[in-house]
């Protein structure tokens, strides 16, 4: 107890540093470094999914460029479109836009037609159903378009209600 009372028992001891415990700190290193010290994977990066996109200001047509709708996928970045000029085009959704925004049939695009290849186009710009509901309103789109629509849909809407198939049980 005298050795407490006077306070020179208790020094601080200075840990002697073997090769071994250089290796683990060297370890414990190397793992703090290569470690991802994040907060969630690829999917959190990417952020919330609200579905409440950033008011952004509408894209009209410039020269050169015209509005279309897409029938179908083809696959590959590819896809084919109808212009509202009244021909139907090869599509093709570019770089920047590739795996961010997801084009599918049915869509109101706005497309960069080729000097050099008429019968194909490049996507610059997918509307959104409100947009394209503006664009509408502001005489930019024919009065026909159909917004949110697939070919299957207008096809189905083409033959109103005759959903007669040619089989008359009264016969049977």
């Amino acid at each position: 107890t005298s050795s407490f009372s006077n306070g020179n028992c208790i020094k601080s001891k200075k840990i002697a540093k073997t090769s071994h415990d250089n290796k683990l700190i060297k370890q414990l290193n190397n793992n703090l470094q290569n470690h991802k010290t994040g907060k969630g994977g690829k999917n959190r990066r990417r952020g919330k999914g609200d579905g409440e996109e950033a008011k952004r200001e509408l894209e009209f047509k410039e020269e050169g460029q015209e509005y279309a709708q897409v029938v179908r996928m083809l696959g590959n970045g590819r896809c084919e479109c109808f212009c509202y000029d009244g021909v139907t085009r090869l599509g093709h959704i570019r770089g920047k836009m590739r795996k961010k925004v997801w084009v599918t049939a049915g869509d109101i695009v706005l497309v960069g037609k080729r000097d050099f290849q008429d019968e194909k186009v490049d996507i610059l710009h997918k509307y959104s159903a409100d947009e394209a509901r503006n664009l509408k309103q502001y005489g930019e789109l024919p009065e026909t378009a159909r917004i949110n629509e697939t070919a299957v849909d207008q096809a189905m809407a083409g033959d109103g209600d005759d959903d007669d198939i040619g089989i008359d049980f009264d016969d049977i």
